[in-house]
């Protein structure tokens, strides 16, 4: 199985959807709480879905249930809770929701999971491979678009 992950600050549109069409993924699995934000006027869940379809032949997937709630994002961007707090959170809530056992499979092999964050070393996309990996027997070969 393989999974890639991108961030879409600090790219432009271009820089983004070439980096989408040459890595060959199915489908962008977007894995932010919020889908509309302004950061990227691309990356809203509207124009996003178009664009990827029409430029990449790529299909789009907002996954609500692989996104942290916002009781576990506010502390942490008010810098009441360290990243390690964040990060045992999301570990948490992933294993509330089990994720390791509604989540398809086939459905994310070689597929993007997308957040804003431009590196990977500071998102839950991360976080939520690592889960993956520790809770699936399925070895996960991970590619960062960046």
């Amino acid at each position: 199985m393989k999974i890639y992950t991108i961030g879409f600050t600090k790219k432009s549109a271009e820089e983004f959807f070439t980096l989408i069409k040459k890595s060959g993924v199915k489908r962008v699995i977007d894995v932010r709480r919020n889908n509309t934000s302004q950061l990227s006027g691309f990356a809203k869940e509207n124009d996003l879905k178009y664009f990827l379809k029409a430029l990449c032949h790529v299909d789009y997937i907002h996954a609500l249930d692989l996104a942290p709630t916002e009781e576990i994002l506010l502390p942490y961007r008010h810098k009441e809770h360290t990243w390690q707090d964040f990060k045992k959170d999301y570990l948490k809530l992933l294993a509330e929701r089990k994720v390791e056992t509604t989540l398809d499979k086939k459905l994310l092999d070689n597929s993007c999971l997308l957040c804003g964050e431009a590196e990977p070393d500071h998102c839950h996309r991360e976080f939520l491979i690592e889960y993956l990996q520790a809770h699936w027997n399925d070895k996960i070969e991970v590619e960062h678009l960046i």
